[in-house]
Parts: C-alpha cells; sequence; structure tokens
C-alpha cells in the first residue's frame, strides 16, 4: 500500500528540506537561462527559516519527506504574491504542483483576505506557464531581466480561483 501526499504549513525545521529540494528543482530553471546565480539556488538557511516565520509556506510530504512546496504573502492592496513553487523531479507531471497553488491561493484567501493573486515565472519556462494558464491566470506584464531571461508576471483574481474550483 502506498502512501498518500499531504500538504501543510511549514515550520521552521522543515526549512532545511525545503533548501535542498529547492536547490534541487532550481538546476532546470538555472541551466535554462544559463544562469546559476539566481536567488533559488543563493538563499541561505537563515533567510528560509526567516521566511518560514514571516509567510505562508506550505509543503506537500510523502511520508515524512518533503516533496514539494510553495510560498505566498498577501500586500496591504490584498495582492498575495505567491513563489518557489517547487515539486520533487520524481513527483513532477501528477499534478502535484497544482494542488500547491490552490491550497496557497485558498489559504491565503481564508486567512489573510487575498482579493488576487501574483506569481512570475521566465519566458522559457513553458512547464510553468502551462500550469499557471491552466488555473486560471493571465500575463499582465514582461520585464527583461537580462540578456536571456524576461520575466513574465501572472496574475488572477480571487474569485476565479472559487470558480475553477466549482
Amino acid at each position: 500500500m502506498g502512501m498518500s501526499v499531504t500538504i501543510g504549513l511549514a515550520d521552521h525545521q522543515d526549512a532545511e528540506q525545503i533548501l535542498k529540494l529547492q536547490y534541487l528543482c532550481y538546476q532546470s530553471e538555472a541551466e535554462l537561462y544559463g544562469d546559476y546565480s539566481i536567488e533559488p539556488l543563493t538563499e541561505t538557511l537563515a533567510a528560509a527559516r526567516a521566511e518560514i516565520s514571516e509567510t505562508c509556506v506550505l509543503v506537500a510530504r510523502l511520508g515524512p519527506e518533503v516533496v514539494g512546496a510553495v510560498r505566498g504573502r498577501v500586500d496591504a492592496d490584498g495582492t498575495a504574491c505567491i513563489g518557489r513553487l517547487i515539486v520533487h523531479p520524481r513527483m513532477q507531471r501528477h499534478g502535484l504542483g497544482g494542488r500547491l497553488l490552490v491550497a496557497i491561493e485558498d489559504r491565503l484567501a481564508a486567512e489573510r483576505a487575498a482579493a488576487r493573486y501574483r506569481l512570475f515565472t521566465g519566458h522559457r519556462s513553458e512547464g510553468n506557464l502551462r500550469l499557471y494558464r491552466r488555473l486560471g491566470y493571465a500575463p499582465v506584464s514582461t520585464e527583461q531581466v537580462s540578456r536571456h531571461l524576461s520575466l513574465i508576471t501572472m496574475e488572477k483574481e480571487a474569485s476565479a480561483s472559487v470558480a475553477a474550483a466549482v
């Protein structure tokens, strides 16, 4: 009998597993853009612990192992900024990324009054773009960060999340 993946709040004890998983998951992004100095690959354990205590961080667990995570915070205007959505490579393409994204949206709306959601991804990250579009996000801006990277900002209203789930 196999174990099922559960999603819940991260605590400071999860920081090291999250950071190791993040490092693993962002290797493909770094390779895609030819930049291994991206923030997810240089984040410190202290910074990860601080983010866990200051924002909403969810983890997906398979038994005791953290196999996915996502972070979010809500600004004063009600905009939830979602980031660092990661899923272990062996667990990808099974819907876990979508489950994590919907879980953080639900939590940020219920507990922190999010009115809209915002996230970003690189222009070459086709898998991310497909997932976000499928879950109702639409591009609202593009910013050229470097010669090799443009960041696409995507948003959706919180009410769109409820409609998509029904």
